[in-house]
């Protein structure tokens, strides 16, 4: 069996293939600190499990869904972060993503979250399971849920205190192109700076 952890700090990946090894003694597992490096490991082996942070450098863990998606369904992508499962776990699941963990779960149960995905089940939450059937009968007509996958990760970083220039930095592009993000968010949710995000983010715990 083929694992790839993808986290862009060391000490998280260094601690998830411990516990990894722990389980899957057998199992050849690989880590990596990026996106992009997750999308060229994907071309060149076969992985039966993408265990991936929801926020890295550059491209985050949305992305690699997404793509695992279009071009190898059959591999199922774990997403594991610190953001809370409320607002995020449901959007990772209908991206494509095989199941959402907090990282402060416990370690059984990240090994029951990868064997029940590895047997190609999705690996839910009961809270989240309650909010997909809530969303069914009510949709969530929030602002924030008019963001895209990428802008919803800017927003994020915004949110979270750091300067345009300082996520233009973190996620490997110009200037120009996260201040015309900016923009679209705060078009979008209807807000007027930096601050407002915050407080929007706070208030529905996105943060």
């Amino acid at each position: 069996m083929h694992i790839l952890i993808a986290d862009d700090h060391h000490l998280v990946r260094r601690g998830l293939k411990n516990l990894l090894q722990g389980e899957f003694p057998s199992a050849s597992i690989e880590e990596t600190g990026d996106a992009e490096a997750v999308i060229k490991k994907s071309l060149v082996t076969h992985w039966d499990v993408v265990i991936c942070d929801l926020s890295m450098p550059g491209k985050g863990g949305l992305d690699v869904v997404q793509h695992m998606k279009q071009h190898f369904p059959k591999t199922p992508v774990l997403i594991l972060s610190m953001y809370p499962e409320e607002q995020y776990a449901v959007r990772a699941l209908k991206t494509g993503a095989a199941g959402y963990l907090s990282k402060d779960a416990a370690p059984e149960e990240l090994a029951r979250a990868i064997h029940r995905v590895l047997m190609g089940r999705k690996y839910i939450s009961a809270s989240i399971a309650d909010k997909m059937a809530g969303d069914l009968v009510a949709p969530s007509k929030s602002p924030h849920d008019l963001l895209s996958v990428r802008e919803l990760n800017i927003f994020q970083l915004l949110a979270s205190g750091k300067s345009v220039s300082d996520v233009a930095l973190q996620l490997c592009v110009s200037v120009s192109t996260i201040s015309t993000y900016r923009a679209k968010i705060l078009s979008k949710m209807d807000l007027k700076s930096n601050a407002e995000l915050t407080r929007y983010a706070l208030e529905h715990r996105l943060i």
